[in-house]
């Protein structure tokens, strides 16, 4: 555990060192606000103490900003030939996967937490459903910590942070959109149910609306525990 603690403190070193993370920060700070507070759909606008609107903004953009962090996790690293170096290390290969797991998951947290003063002034302008709120922050984080998961197979899969990004854009959208899509050609039955349990705008939509499932919380630790097997298999093949 105390490995993990520093390759956590390393990669947020990184990180933070960087102008591009707090340019990140500010941009979706800004753009929730915005959309919270100064767009036609605004929370004044619909009439209702809900955060479900905004909810649905940091969704796509926490989506988005997870593809551009974690495509240069691995990527980077093997282009500039460190992953070599770290590897030759007593550095077991779950640790140095789970240090970059955390990491991203802390630096995804901050940013919801950016978001919490919209929260605080909508529940001093109505009755807000505290519980429906604090689960749908929850549902986020489970997404986040998701789609780290399915950023960090896909730069554990790639050569250089491009091709990452492309690959984690490309497997994340069938979980985000897709498989939701597909759910809806199939009016009911098998490939209806098959489909909308893989779709994670599904699950979220469930813990949003204050429903505290198990399966939920089971389907986001499988599509973490998938995905980190198998950047552990990818990075295990380059130290054997």
């Amino acid at each position: 555990m105390g490995t993990i603690k520093i390759l956590i403190g390393k990669e947020l070193g990184n990180y933070f060192n960087s102008w591009s993370i707090y340019i990140g920060y500010v941009v979706f700070f800004c753009v929730c606000g915005f959309y919270a507070w100064l767009s036609a759909n605004n929370l004044f606008y619909i009439g209702q103490a809900t955060m479900k609107p905004v909810f649905a903004v940091i969704n796509w953009l926490q989506f988005l900003m997870i593809s551009a962090l974690t495509m240069r996790s691995f990527a980077e690293e093997k282009r500039n030939g460190t992953l070599e170096l770290m590897l030759t290390k007593p550095v077991k290969t779950w640790e140095l996967i789970d240090g970059k797991f955390f990491s991203c998951l802390l630096i995804s947290l901050i940013a919801l937490l950016l978001t919490f003063p919209y929260y605080v002034t909508l529940a001093f302008l109505g009755n807000l459903d505290h519980g429906t709120v604090l689960l749908g922050y929850f549902g986020l984080l489970c997404m986040a910590a998701g789609y780290i998961s399915i950023g960090i197979f896909a730069s554990a899969l790639s050569r250089t942070p491009v091709t990452a990004f492309f690959v984690h854009f490309g497997i994340a959208i069938c979980f985000q959109l897709l498989f939701g899509m597909l759910a809806e050609q199939f009016n009911q039955g098998f490939m209806n149910s098959f489909f909308n349990y893989l779709s994670m705008e599904e699950h979220f939509d469930s813990l949003s609306r204050g429903i505290l499932d198990s399966r939920d919380i089971l389907y986001f630790c499988s599509i973490c525990a998938i995905f980190l097997s198998l950047s552990r298999f990818c990075i295990y093949k380059n130290r054997y």
